[in-house]
């Protein structure tokens, strides 16, 4: 059986297809510029050549359509007929109080996101898109969300409350709900394998450190708190967004500017973090070498997002108590040890210690990989996130009947024996370019 999985942007639409009989991803890809000119799919097959073309996608129907002809073709296709094809998962940002785990999407369903679609207007509008559009073009088969606040269900009110007047959570639902739930979830149960306990028995604190980036504090197995909000903006210094800062600044500069509420609202989310700072950097590999380079600006841009991640890891410590382990994931938490390094630089007060030439080591997406020091009392995990199983898991599960709330329920991926075909493969290239990575790749209880 063949298991698709959405994910549809405002102007993007990712996909991965999984054979679930064999355990293996058989392509992903991803469609760009949907609603734009210039639209494009990226398209990677399992043994094939990438392959990318350019095709009108006005709406996600024609992306959709663009990727079902993508994934079906002669020669770029890895299935021969879309009954192959037994349940799609939809990425789903914002989910509100609602939903607390994954669920089949009726039309019931679809309302609730709409009522709730101004909790995440950037995000939702397009979610509810993509999924319509797939029933559309697979109008035969059970349609699944899995939404990215279900994980953080979880939180005390002490946790997901503002100290704002009470009527604004009655009435307009306002609460820190939290992002990247997939991510924390996967990440979470490979942590708990890696220490060899059962993951009510684990706490640890996870930073998902992409263009976005948030964190979590992770208590017998379940999000007790995380940096991000009613919306992806607070928390952590990001690429383009500010992270937390004064709720009164806004105001001020709008009234010293004239900005309207919707060009402070693109300032915060698109103008600020990174870019703020440097005036045109977001990605980090850019920002390190003008630093290093002398500029003082991403210098400091750099030390901020450092710092700041440095912070919640100490109040989080303090949330939750002792802890296992720290995760780092996501983009630039599995491939930069620089900023891995500079976090962890001022943690070896509270028993958390990094080994230096393991961290430098450590730059892979095919491997779990620990780079704690030795005498570390705590330890430093690398973890490479995989979102897209945790949806397909929930899909084939939802359709099958056997899926449940994550507390009530075992991944594959929850078992020490296992194995990733795709990133196995990809750890023999790994490690044929160097082969020192072997001694920090992390197994159950053995760093």
């Amino acid at each position: 059986m063949i298991i698709l999985t959405l994910n549809c942007g405002s102007s993007s639409a990712k996909y991965q297809v999984y054979d679930w009989s064999e355990k293996d991803v058989l392509a992903s890809g991803v469609v760009e510029r949907v609603t734009q000119d210039g639209s494009v799919i990226s398209h990677k097959a399992k043994g094939k050549d990438e392959f990318v073309k350019e095709q009108p996608c006005p709406t996600h129907k024609e992306a959709i359509e663009l990727i079902i002809q993508t994934i079906t073709d002669a020669t770029t296709g890895v299935i021969s007929d879309m009954k192959e094809i037994g349940a799609v998962g939809h990425r789903v940002v914002h989910g509100g109080d609602k939903f607390t785990k994954s669920v089949i999407v009726t039309p019931e369903v679809i309302e609730q996101f709409r009522e709730i679609q101004d909790l995440a207007p950037l995000h939702n509008p397009a979610n509810i898109m993509g999924i319509e559009a797939a029933q559309k073009v697979l109008p035969d088969v059970p349609h699944c969300a899995i939404m990215d606040t279900a994980w953080h269900q979880t939180m005390p009110d002490t946790s997901f409350m503002y100290a704002v007047p009470y009527e604004w959570y009655e009435k307009y639902s306002a609460r820190r709900y939290g992002f990247h739930g997939t991510s924390f979830l996967y990440t979470a149960k490979r942590a708990s394998v890696l220490l060899g306990k059962k993951p009510e028995d684990t706490n640890i604190i996870i930073a998902h450190v992409g263009n976005g980036a948030s964190m979590c504090a992770v208590k017998n197995g379940k999000c007790y708190d995380t940096s991000m909000g009613l919306s992806p903006l607070e928390g952590l210094v990001m690429g383009t967004r500010s992270g937390d800062c004064d709720p009164a600044l806004p105001f001020y500069v709008m009234k010293k500017t004239g900005m309207s509420v919707a060009e402070m609202d693109a300032a915060l989310n698109k103008k600020s973090g990174l870019m703020g700072i440097t005036g045109d950097l977001i990605d980090r590999r850019d920002v390190q070498s003008a630093a290093e380079k002398g500029n003082k600006k991403a210098k400091l841009a750099q030390d901020m997002e450092c710092y700041r991640m440095a912070k919640y890891f100490g109040a989080y410590l303090a949330a939750i108590g002792p802890i296992d382990a720290i995760v780092f994931t996501a983009g630039v938490g599995e491939f930069s040890d620089v900023i891995r390094g500079q976090v962890c630089a001022g943690l070896e007060h509270l028993g958390i210690k990094i080994d230096p030439a393991k961290n430098n080591l450590a730059h892979t997406r095919n491997t779990e990989l620990c780079i704690s020091a030795d005498d570390s009392k705590i330890k430093i995990f690398v973890i490479p996130t995989d979102e897209e199983l945790v949806m397909t898991e929930d899909a084939y599960a939802l359709m099958a009947g056997t899926y449940d709330v994550h507390t009530n329920f075992t991944y594959s991926f929850q078992s020490p024996d296992y194995v990733n075909k795709a990133r196995e493969a990809g750890l023999q290239k790994d490690l044929a370019k160097n082969p020192d990575l072997a001694k920090i790749i992390a197994k159950p209880q053995s760093c």
